[in-house]
């Protein structure tokens, strides 16, 4: 299993402490696929920037996929561009890709059978590797569950046991995430003062 996977069946498992944006799990999958890559010493972090390394296949398609889009030459790609650019749309490719291998099903609402209902994990050994690495509080899976509010922050300096390159990344979902939360305030606001106006208020 991979952190992003890792990260998706524990957002369908545990409770979040406010709602789970989708645009913010998107972002928090993308950083943990540059997690995974910088394990597998497929890019390093330089000023910010994603310096393409060794990128052998992975053995799972959304991380290779991921690796085949970094900026191949100088002046890399800043780590929280590159995020917005692999997280649109990130989330729902996980979710079939879990739901292809068997390791997600929909459970039905009422008598609608052709209607998709919400994603649950099913018993199986992907399940219980993302729940043993969260409930050992893992310091990578702790901080990105963190991010989109699935958790409260670790406690101290958690997340530097992971390196300075994956403080980087992780930094820059916080970043990426508070902004996303920041727009969707701001687009709030700005329907609620039309509508105001619509209604001659």
């Amino acid at each position: 299993m991979t952190t992003p996977r890792d990260l998706l069946i524990v957002t369908l498992d545990v409770a979040p402490m406010r709602p789970l944006e989708r645009g913010d799990l998107s972002l928090a999958l993308a950083g943990a696929e540059l997690i995974d890559l910088l394990d597998a010493e497929a890019l390093g972090i330089e000023d910010d920037r994603i310096v393409p390394g060794l990128c052998p296949p992975t053995g799972d398609r959304l991380l290779d996929e991921a690796a085949s889009s970094f900026v191949g030459r100088p002046p890399y790609e800043p780590v929280g561009d590159w995020l917005w650019r692999r997280g649109r749309g990130l989330s729902p490719a996980y979710l079939d890709a879990l739901e292809s291998a068997g390791q997600i099903t929909r459970r039905r609402h009422g008598w609608l059978p052709l209607r998709a209902g919400e994603a649950v994990p099913v018993d199986s050994a992907a399940r219980r590797h993302a729940m043993d690495r969260w409930a050992s509080d893992e310091p990578v899976l702790a901080s990105l569950a963190a991010a989109i509010g699935v958790r409260e922050q670790p406690a101290g300096d958690a997340a530097g046991a992971a390196g300075d390159a994956a403080v980087t990344v992780l930094a820059a979902v916080n970043d990426a995430v508070m902004e996303l939360e920041a727009e969707r305030q701001r687009r709030a606001i700005e329907e609620a003062a039309f509508d105001n106006v619509w209604r001659g208020e």
